[in-house]
């Protein structure tokens, strides 16, 4: 009995130590650098580096970019949540049951996720273009002619109008996701709800949203996080400008480090956007926990 207990510990470590070893040199190693990296003054390209403390972490906390793309990745997260999901959960209504017209239309809407988000970009760029783009060309041929802006080149536009592309481009995620949510739920709890009378409205929101309630929740970790992180769609479309309107956590790292050679600021950018990730993840998981045993 001795000999299969321990036959079974070994089996169950020499199969989790592959897994452990790919995590510690991905994941872990990866932020434990980081962070002694920000203790120190470095442009990332010499091999001297000079320790210099605390003072990146308190340059960084003084410096007002810093703080504008903070605000800026608040705007992407609340526009995450509460367009994205609950618009890929529109998508997911849509197409939940499963015939030939649901399945063109899941493809149809699933098609803009399947795209780079380099082409994506480059493609909304000049729709947004002030003289020969789409954008303020629909407007004149509608009559509102008034309405046309340089969307991309004004501080009061750009971050909307990059935030209209960003949902456009990941609804299409949470559609996938909620619909196998929705395709779950079972069908007895809609006939007997059938049965006493429920319209479709009490139906959806009695029956239907507190069933996928874990897939939504876990949908807006995936959400905040990713806004957390977000930065290509940002960097192609407005390299951060006009001045800081969109600028990003993310587009702010970059350039710290890699056109400003300061790699140890950059590091101390990257290590407080992870403490914040984390933060924000562990809060969304306890405040629903704790939600659902109320």
């Amino acid at each position: 009995m001795k000999k299969f207990k321990n036959s079974k510990i070994t089996l169950f470590i020499v199969f989790l130590l592959p897994t452990c070893l790919v995590f510690s040199t991905f994941i872990l190693y990866p932020i434990f650098s980081t962070f002694i990296n920000s203790f120190f003054d470095w442009s990332g390209l010499s091999a001297n580096k000079t320790f210099i403390g605390l003072t990146n972490y308190i340059n960084l906390f003084q410096d007002s970019s810093f703080k504008a793309t903070l605000v800026n990745n608040l705007y992407v997260i609340i526009t995450s949540v509460l367009f994205q999901i609950p618009l890929g959960l529109v998508l997911a209504l849509v197409i939940v049951k499963n015939n030939v017209r649901n399945k063109l239309l899941s493809i149809i809407y699933f098609l803009p996720y399947l795209l780079s988000t380099m082409a994506v970009g480059l493609v909304w760029t000049l729709f947004y273009d002030p003289y020969f783009g789409v954008v303020n060309n629909a407007l004149k041929w509608i009559g509102v002619e008034n309405w046309q802006i340089t969307w991309l080149a004004d501080p009061k536009t750009a971050l909307i109008a990059v935030l209209i592309v960003v949902v456009w481009f990941y609804a299409p995620f949470y559609m996938v996701i909620l619909r196998a949510a929705l395709v779950g739920v079972p069908k007895s709890l809609y006939e007997a709800a059938d049965i006493d009378g429920a319209s479709k409205t009490q139906q959806f929101f009695k029956i239907t949203l507190p069933t996928i309630k874990p897939t939504l929740v876990t949908s807006s970790i995936l959400s905040i996080v990713g806004s957390l992180k977000s930065f290509d769609i940002f960097y192609i479309m407005t390299n951060g400008g006009p001045g800081t309107s969109t600028e990003l956590v993310g587009t702010y790292m970059y350039k710290q480090a890699f056109v400003n050679y300061k790699m140890g600021y950059a590091s101390s950018i990257a290590f407080v956007m992870f403490l914040i990730t984390l933060l924000v993840s562990v809060f969304v998981k306890t405040f629903n926990r704790r939600r659902g045993q109320a």
